[in-house]
């Protein structure tokens, strides 16, 4: 696992012990940044369900304004720190039940989403974000499902937006229209 590009390119970051964290394959990662190329310099990014950190990282090594990364597992969020303090990057790292989170976070640009499988965590996530609108005008969401998964639209100005299969991973895009 390794920063693909920006300031902290070519940094080796540390892998999670065991099954209980799923880290994003390179080529998932890849396919996340050229979905979101553009909107990434000087905008607020969300890691949500960070588990190693490595979405937030990329962000930041990519030109985000800023970057806050949650995950409610005490082994994640020590993983997240070695690998933010790998990079040299300032992130803010967060110990938090990620629906919480949200009921109180305020804004962002972009959001990456990508909870333990089958958990139900990615519909709720949406169903949340929505209801307390964090996301800005023309943001972006980004969420990682099994690919036979399928994610409900939302309503106004919310708007599913498009779905990419990689395999066994499913990317599904929203957009809050202006």
């Amino acid at each position: 696992m390794r920063v693909i590009t920006g300031t902290a390119r070519g940094r080796k970051l540390k892998e999670p012990v065991g099954n209980d964290v799923r880290p994003t394959s390179d080529q998932v990662k890849e396919a996340i940044f050229n979905i979101c190329q553009f909107d990434v310099e000087g905008r607020r990014v969300l890691d949500l369900f960070g588990g190693t950190g490595q979405l937030g990282i990329e962000a930041k090594s990519r030109g985000a304004a800023s970057v806050d990364i949650v995950d409610a597992s005490r082994e994640s969020v020590r993983l997240i720190r070695e690998n933010v303090s790998i990079t040299g990057l300032d992130i803010r790292v967060l110990q938090a039940d990620a629906i919480s989170y949200l009921q109180g976070c305020g804004r962002y640009d972009l959001v990456f989403i990508d909870p333990p499988y089958d958990s139900g965590l990615a519909e709720k996530s949406l169903d949340t974000i929505k209801t307390f609108d964090i996301l800005s005008e023309g943001g972006i969401i980004i969420c990682e499902t099994r690919a036979d998964t399928t994610l409900q639209e939302l309503a106004p100005p919310y708007r599913k937006h498009r779905e990419y299969r990689y395999g066994k991973v499913k990317l599904t895009t929203y957009k809050k229209e202006n």
